[in-house]
């Protein structure tokens, strides 16, 4: 009897040791970082942090940010590129959050949808998304920051500029899909060099990509051959246009960062996106324990938006002085780009 119950209590105790160890296989909830550990950002961006557009605009602001706060000990930064598809980028979101980073940022409009539906199920980490301005409160969601450039702005203003700067009175402008910051940006370059030059001739093209680079560069051969002299466009995937004007010596304006380096020769100017207040509001905001509800934008005005010139390109006098007026214009109120 005895040696019945001592087999019967080995064979308890083992099946308990399995039954932990298989329970010890389930991944338990991720924690946020902890206390004293270096604030954890991770971001999933459509293309590379060097892309000289959309994602590395993000990413400088980032590397801005950490080197403020003190360098990597201070603060962590994950970075998921090349995301231009979806159901990936989504996978990534999860992935980070349930890793217990304290801000994911889903850096494209495209990710919204999948923002919405990650979000509730990781209440205590922080989202955000761009560029819009939806935070989903009205969906009950708490956890979401959400920012937008107004690209109208520097839209304006180089619509403007390639309006006094053109030769032939032809513009050729090439957007992704019309959407965020670059319909944005389109719309008010066409605004821009129509109130400059009411009698000019802007001709757009949509490609239906933000990444397809050799639609990007056909809609710009279709402008060159429609008689366009200056050239602009928004998106990751503007490398293709750019190559094209830089090869046919036409003029190129740029949005997002600073395009030079892409072509010395043909850049005149470039609208560039600087995040880092954004970025440093929502770590201050989730410090104090603001997960989210609230939405940013970059203006003139506040300094999240510059334009950038190009030395090695001669922009004449009075197009420089147009353009200039043109900013001040916008950061006091008198001229709105896009009524």
């Amino acid at each position: 009897m005895k040696k019945n119950i001592v087999r019967l209590f080995l064979f308890s105790l083992t099946l308990s040791i399995i039954l932990s160890a298989c329970a010890g296989a389930t991944p338990a909830p991720a924690t946020q970082a902890a206390e004293g550990g270096p604030f954890r950002v991770a971001v999933v961006m459509p293309s590379t942090i060097n892309d000289a557009a959309f994602s590395q605009s993000i990413y400088e602001g980032l590397l801005s940010v950490q080197k403020e706060m003190g360098g990597a000990s201070k603060m962590e930064i994950a970075y998921s590129e090349n995301m231009f598809n979806v159901p990936d980028a989504a996978a990534a979101i999860r992935d980070y959050a349930t890793k217990g980073y304290d801000l994911v940022i889903a850096h494209g409009s495209q990710y919204g949808t999948s923002l919405q539906q990650i979000a509730p199920d990781f209440p205590t980490t922080s989202f955000a998304w761009g560029t819009s301005l939806e935070t989903f409160q009205k969906d009950g969601i708490n956890n979401v920051f959400a920012y937008q450039a107004e690209a109208q702005e520097g839209g304006y203003v180089l619509g403007a500029l390639a309006a006094l700067m053109s030769k032939s009175g032809i513009l050729g402008v090439s957007g992704p899909v019309e959407a965020g910051d670059a319909k944005l940006y389109v719309d008010g370059f066409r605004a821009g060099a129509l109130a400059t030059k009411p009698d000019l001739e802007v001709n757009v093209t949509y490609t239906g990509s933000f990444s397809d680079v050799s639609l990007m560069a056909a809609a710009a051969e279709t402008h060159l051959a429609a008689g366009a002299d200056m050239l602009t466009g928004s998106s990751q995937s503007v490398v293709g246009a750019i190559s094209i004007a830089k090869d046919k010596n036409a003029f190129w304006f740029g949005t997002q960062w600073d395009q030079t380096a892409l072509a010395p020769n043909a850049v005149v100017a470039s609208q560039v996106y600087d995040w880092t207040g954004v970025i440093k509001d929502m770590i201050s905001s989730r410090q104090a324990g603001v997960l989210g509800n609230k939405s940013y934008t970059l203006t003139f005005k506040n300094g999240g938006l510059v334009i950038k010139y190009n030395d090695a390109v001669q922009v004449p006098a009075e197009a420089k002085a147009a353009a200039d007026a043109a900013i001040q214009g916008i950061k006091d109120g008198t001229i709105v780009p896009l009524p």
